[in-house]
């Protein structure tokens, strides 16, 4: 069977990392870098992603194929964001000022304002206006390169809404171009309903919200929030228990605040990944490593809310653990897509190197929604994602602090995004 003709293919790469090589031999080798560099793709599958002078000659060219000259640019995979809880309604802008102001988290909370302020904003938008929000934030998230995005629920709280949020994301997944894996939060906080009532609102999560989001397909994953004053290791035993039994993969938030062996229980509970972890415990990075949990590295998030400590990046990649990047978009602490300034914090603060920060943000991120192999590389067989950058150095990515980069976006071989004029991020 002759393969499908190529329909797009870039050219003149100066710089290509393909994310596809071994990482035994560290992350700047496992970017797989390749110069004067091709990209092929048909039918929306990466056919070809090496040196220009190796390219089969065999490979035929469509004559409608889009032909794309890359000026000696670097091009990477489609950035994969695995933590966006970004299907809310509301503004917390106000909050914010307040915050900056000198307010106190409990005088925000006295006034109205927090996580349930979304939650009541949320409840009272439409599904359809969610929709639009949803698709917008998306294209968003495409113009700096984001071909992948995990999106949770958690701004609902009950069943109801919660399956509201969830199918607000499968709609907006339909119109979005980028690649949306969606993820059940409902344990993220309890409402006001529940304030007194938290195991019976665990139950309702275990035996009707799970089972609910799992029949109709509209989730992927489940996701807790374990910390003081939200859920504990009980009740995040308990959800993953109904996970497993309704065949939803576990995602979890731990070790924020507090260091409360949140890296310990997920590794315990076989999660998939385990998110902040500004206070996870010499053990729990030693768990995770062992584990092969993902370690989610949030540093907008812990930026944002002015925490003292981020998660000790360095310490867990010499471990062995596997990192995944994100920038936890949503309304209260992490209100940015800016996936430049997640790169420049995660070796600032997180204390990674710039080939640490790309491959936890694309091979890394998409190991932690168990798309290794699909997104995040570039070889052949891999879905068509890529960005062209403008630089022709990937260490520019970090060290260009929150700059957009991409210059044309490409995601399942369509182009989804061109900056025109494309001009140089130069450095000084």
């Amino acid at each position: 069977m002759e393969p499908n003709p190529i329909d797009l293919i870039v050219t003149n790469i100066g710089q290509l990392v393909t994310c596809a090589k071994d990482r035994e031999d560290g992350a700047e080798s496992a970017l797989g870098l390749v110069e004067d560099a091709t990209v092929a793709c048909a039918g929306g599958k990466v056919v070809y992603a090496g040196p220009s002078a190796r390219m089969d000659d065999s490979l035929t060219l469509d004559d409608n194929a889009e032909r794309i000259d890359a000026s000696g640019l670097l091009v990477t995979p489609g950035f994969v964001d695995p933590h966006t809880p970004l299907a809310f309604g509301g503004d917390r802008a106000a909050e914010f000022a307040s915050r900056c102001a000198g307010a106190t988290y409990l005088e925000i909370l006295q006034a109205g304002g927090g996580i349930l302020a979304t939650v009541r904003a949320t409840r009272a938008t439409s599904e359809e206006s969610l929709v639009g929000l949803c698709v917008d934030r998306l294209h968003r998230f495409a113009m700096q390169g984001v071909t992948t995005v995990e999106v949770k629920s958690g701004y609902g709280l009950t069943i109801e809404e919660e399956l509201k949020l969830l199918r607000a994301i499968a709609r907006a997944a339909k119109i979005s171009p980028v690649r949306v894996v969606a993820t059940l939060l409902g344990a993220h906080a309890l409402s006001d309903e529940y304030r007194e009532k938290r195991e019976h609102y665990v139950s309702l999560v275990c035996r009707d919200m799970i089972p609910a989001a799992a029949e109709s397909g509209l989730a992927r994953f489940t996701d807790v929030f374990v910390e003081e004053g939200a859920f504990t290791a009980q009740d995040a035993r308990a959800i993953a228990r109904s996970a497993m039994d309704h065949g939803l993969g576990l995602r979890m938030h731990v070790d924020q605040l507090t260091a409360g062996g949140g890296a310990e229980l997920a590794a315990d509970l076989g999660a998939l990944s385990a998110d902040h972890l500004e206070q996870v415990s010499p053990d729990g990075v030693k768990a995770l490593a062992k584990s092969g949990v993902c370690a989610g590295l949030l540093p907008t998030a812990t930026l944002y809310a002015r925490l003292k400590d981020y998660a000790p990046g360095r310490a867990l990649s010499d471990a062995g653990a596997i990192l995944a990047l994100g920038t936890n978009y949503n309304p209260g602490s992490a209100m940015t897509e800016n996936h430049s300034l997640a790169l420049g914090l995660a070796c600032l603060q997180n204390g990674l190197t710039p080939a640490e920060a790309l491959l936890a943000a694309t091979d890394g991120a998409a190991r932690s929604l168990n798309l290794h192999g699909e997104v995040g590389l570039l070889t052949a067989g891999s879905r068509a994602d890529l960005i062209i950058h403008k630089t022709d150095d990937y260490r520019h990515l970090a060290f260009h602090l929150a700059t957009s980069h991409a210059a044309v976006v490409v995601a399942a071989g369509k182009v989804i995004h061109r900056a025109e004029p494309i001009l140089r991020n130069c450095p000084g």
